[in-house]
């Protein structure tokens, strides 16, 4: 399983430890991961999703997951969150 949020596309990032005697060396920074059950009112579902906690943020900043996914585009989103807005955006038309 990598460790990507499947809403905000935030993966591991890489860097230096730099010590008092300016010693470098390699580390990671990885991202804050929970798994959330996070509601559809579109769909009137739950779906379960391994999201950064700057995307749990950003989903209820913006009223909730049917409106996140709907500003969100197609290539920070994993293949699971892309299903989930097809959907939506599919009840949303009809």
């Amino acid at each position: 399983m990598t460790r990507r949020c499947e809403l905000t596309g935030k993966s591991v990032q890489s860097g230096n430890n730099v010590s008092h005697a300016n010693n470098r060396t390699r580390r990671r920074f990885l991202p804050n991961l929970h798994s959330v059950s996070l509601y559809s009112d579109a769909l009137k579902k739950t779906f379960k999703f391994r999201a950064s906690a700057y995307a749990i943020r950003s989903v209820e900043h913006r009223g909730g997951l049917d409106s996140f996914l709907a500003k969100a585009s197609n290539d920070l989103l994993s293949l699971k969150a892309q299903r989930v807005k097809r959907q939506i955006m599919k009840t949303a038309a009809s």
